[in-house]
């Protein structure tokens, strides 16, 4: 497969100095209150004009030192922008221009990765300085940095292989990808040069690609479909050796997904449910033993994603709703789950979501200190950043 190269580029398109401010917004949107149900603590984030979400829950938003978060907006007459908050003082600032899809934030380095227009680019989160790296191939996708900052990585499908879907998709939109089996490739950016390397070939469909989190040479990703006919969870190497299923399948229709790494890279997490819809877990597989964790967990706690605290402690989910693959009648809650000896995890409840439409998901992810849950919510009518308390007040 080509190589392709893209000298560095600096754009002037940025201006950070100015505060986004947080006119014209609709009087229904609250700004902050205690949980009458719960006793946490919750507060909106994204007091600016416009539809703004966080990052999906396995893609890092923070500046290494936790002081800062990226997270996307899209205002009245203009496309998907980032903007960029500071955590202590809650002032927003623009960051990239329109136009934007995706995005990660670097953990060792005060950086923003993101797609455009079919490249991708960095910008510095402090000064906004901004820098082509590279044109993707065949319409791909790089959505992960690694434990370095020297490689993103992504996926990109053969041309001429449909099907493919702009714009509108059908309802079995994801059954039909899923039975093209049309080939797909992982391949690497080298963010210094450009330089694009593809080194994994898969007669189907790949996704939720990861980089580990201290391993800057190791990636997980998925063999993506309907969850019960794939054995999902894989690692392997940027250069293409080390292939290995994480989590194998053992019974029919049961299913693992929406996996995220831990963060000592030592384990991988994920939704596991022996079979679909019965029985309930987080599970965990240790990379070194292979030996796999399992916490139960009730109908109603179930949740679309988990995510996991910094210090590796303590668990969140953003709930479900009875539609979903749970049922859940009582599920939509942002929950804080903390594991037990009897191997189940304790559930507190955070957020009541009953007026949350899932099919905006709500994506929770800790902030760095561990104090706070940030996540998405449509519940006062405009999807908007919001973050709850892990202690009550």
């Amino acid at each position: 497969m080509p190589r392709l190269r893209a000298g560095a580029l600096l754009l002037g398109w940025l201006t950070c100095g100015l505060a986004v401010h947080a006119a014209a917004q609709p009087p229904h949107l609250r700004d902050e209150w205690v949980d009458p149900d719960t006793g946490h603590r919750v507060v909106r984030l994204s007091r600016v004009p416009g539809r703004s979400i966080s990052f999906y829950f396995h893609q890092n938003a923070f500046t290494p030192q936790g002081d800062k978060m990226v997270f996307d907006n899209m205002a009245p007459a203009e496309g998907h922008r980032l903007l960029v908050l500071d955590l202590a003082s809650r002032r927003v600032q623009p960051l990239t221009a329109s136009g934007v899809q995706g995005g990660v934030v670097a953990r060792h380095s005060r950086t923003v990765f993101y797609e455009r227009h079919g490249a991708v680019y960095e910008t510095a989160i402090d000064s906004g300085v901004t820098r082509l790296i590279a044109r993707l191939p065949f319409h791909g996708s790089a959505a992960t940095v690694n434990a370095d900052g020297t490689l993103l990585a992504g996926t990109f499908a053969e041309p001429g292989h449909g099907p493919v879907f702009r714009g509108k998709r059908p309802r079995d939109w994801f059954e039909k990808i899923f039975e093209a089996r049309r080939p797909q490739w992982l391949f690497t950016v080298d963010i210094a040069t450009g330089q694009i390397h593809n080194f994994y070939r898969y007669q189907g469909w790949v996704g939720h690609v990861q980089f580990s989190p201290t391993d800057p040479t190791l990636l997980m990703f998925c063999h993506e479909g309907p969850w019960q006919k794939v054995d999902r969870i894989w690692v392997i190497r940027t250069d293409g050796s080390g292939l290995r299923l994480l989590h194998k399948r053992s019974i029919p229709m049961e299913i693992a997904g929406h996996e995220f790494w831990a963060p000592d890279g030592k384990t991988v997490w994920f939704d596991l449910q022996v079979p679909r819809g019965k029985e309930f877990y987080l599970a965990g597989v240790n990379l070194e033993t292979g030996h796999e964790t399992r916490y139960r967990i009730e109908r109603d706690e179930w949740s679309v994603h988990y995510n996991i605290s910094r210090d590796g402690k303590l668990f969140a989910g953003d709930g479900g709703a009875p539609n979903m693959v749970a049922h859940a009648a009582h599920g939509k809650w942002i929950y804080l789950f903390t594991p037990r000896a009897d191997g189940a995890l304790r559930a507190e409840k955070l957020v009541n979501m009953a007026r949350q439409d899932y099919s905006l998901e709500p994506n929770v992810n800790f902030t760095p200190d561990g104090k706070w849950i940030v996540f998405r919510g449509n519940f006062d009518g405009v999807p908007q950043v919001y973050a709850v308390s892990v202690k009550k007040d």
